[in-house]
């Protein structure tokens, strides 16, 4: 049965296979005087469904961050821009694993309207110190992560290195 503290919840993402997905609306204050998305905006869009994605898979950023375990930071990013979204889009951001290494993940999103890819980009997120030094990730994380890739994090033979 839904309650209503169900019904306020934000929305979520969801692993659908080894994919997440996070959908999400075009709203006015993200876009500039002609209705398109301004571009930095995909950037805010992908780091929600990087931060979703996440907490999905049960890892608690802002706790290990407040226990002096550092926090994840964007060490790299190559970003194409192929279509424009509009006002009242909807949107999903597909994000995919594609290496994990013992400070850092390489991660493959895409914005998509449709079928249409509007955004794609790859970043490379580290987890690092308040002072910036990288640190190892946790087991945990690393098995969580492991766990989203299947197949292709025993292909690449490195998932903990």
């Amino acid at each position: 049965m839904t309650t209503a503290s169900d019904l306020d919840q934000p929305a979520q993402g969801r692993i659908v296979g080894t994919v997440h997905r996070f959908p999400l609306r075009v709203y006015f204050e993200d876009t500039d005087l002609s209705g398109i998305v301004y571009h930095a905006n995909y950037l805010r869009y992908m780091e929600r469904a990087r931060s979703d994605m996440l907490r999905v898979v049960g890892i608690d950023q802002r706790a290990h961050q407040e226990g002096g375990g550092g926090a994840y930071a964007v060490t790299a990013l190559n970003i194409r821009y192929r279509a424009p979204a509009k006002l009242d889009d909807a949107l999903i951001v597909l994000t995919t694993l594609n290496k994990i290494r013992a400070a850092s993940v390489d991660i493959q999103q895409r914005v998509m309207r449709g079928d249409t890819i509007l955004t794609e980009a790859d970043v490379t997120a580290a987890l690092v110190a308040a002072t910036g030094r990288p640190l190892r990730q946790p087991k945990e994380w690393i098995a969580a992560f492991s766990l989203v890739m299947g197949e292709r994090a025993m292909e690449s033979g490195d998932s903990a290195t």
